[in-house]
């Protein structure tokens, strides 16, 4: 693989707080090559490629194209989802929040070749998610916009604080908000463990192996009804 996006390979690797020795470890490198890598002086193998990306979160394809995730589009359909998915309390379980942000990401590219918010999500035991997502809802937390309170059963609740009530949509499209307005309808009042199973026999989450990223392309061999 010849080319890849160096700067998105410095600002995701330092986004993560990864370590350029930690890198070359992993491809089991020196140092001193792995920066000629940032450099634009080596370039990596396919197989190399494949091992940056996944410690990255990141598809090849993104590392290639130079598709940087937005973060803060991402932040603003986590505060629509709560706001437009959540029960009577204003609270939602942060799985089945995960879960919803996946459908609208994966719904979108359905219909139009692009995610909504460029993340890539990866295959782990209890869904599909981006690596992001712990650490915006972290953030978010502790910059007092998000409330998170523990149940008795060990879920996790989520809520919108009075700060973060002012959060806007403005990099959300209208049709990109009407997604997510239909997506959030037909969930709200379905228990966590279904949208959960819903989207385990979904093709891109079942055949993917453990910790893999999946490729948004297979969400497009499911039928319409099983899209989100």
């Amino acid at each position: 693989m010849n080319t890849i996006s160096i700067e998105l390979l410095r600002r995701l690797r330092e986004d993560r707080d990864i370590t350029q020795e930690q890198m070359a470890d992993k491809l089991a490198i020196s140092r001193q090559s792995y920066l000629s890598i940032e450099q634009g002086k080596r370039g990596l193998t396919f197989e190399e490629a494949v091992m940056v990306a996944e410690m990255l979160g990141v598809s090849v394809n993104q590392l290639a194209n130079g598709l940087i995730p937005n973060d803060e589009k991402y932040r603003q359909m986590i505060f629509a989802f709560i706001k437009d998915a959540s029960g009577n309390d204003g609270k939602i379980p942060k799985t089945k929040l995960a879960k919803l942000l996946y459908l609208a990401d994966f719904g979108w590219f359905y219909e139009h070749l692009q995610s909504m918010s460029g993340m890539s999500y990866r295959k782990i035991q209890y869904g599909p998610v981006p690596d992001p997502f712990f650490r915006i809802v972290e953030e978010a937390f502790e910059s007092g916009d998000l409330n998170i309170a523990p149940t008795k059963a060990g879920a996790m609740l989520i809520s919108v604080s009075d700060a973060g009530s002012r959060m806007g949509t403005d990099m959300l499209s209208n049709d990109e908000k009407k997604l997510i307005k239909q997506i959030a309808q037909k969930w709200k009042k379905k228990r966590t463990s279904e949208i959960v199973a819903f989207t385990h026999k979904q093709l891109p989450y079942s055949i993917c192996a453990d910790g893999e990223i999946i490729p948004y392309e297979l969400i497009t061999q499911e039928d319409p009804e099983y899209v989100c």
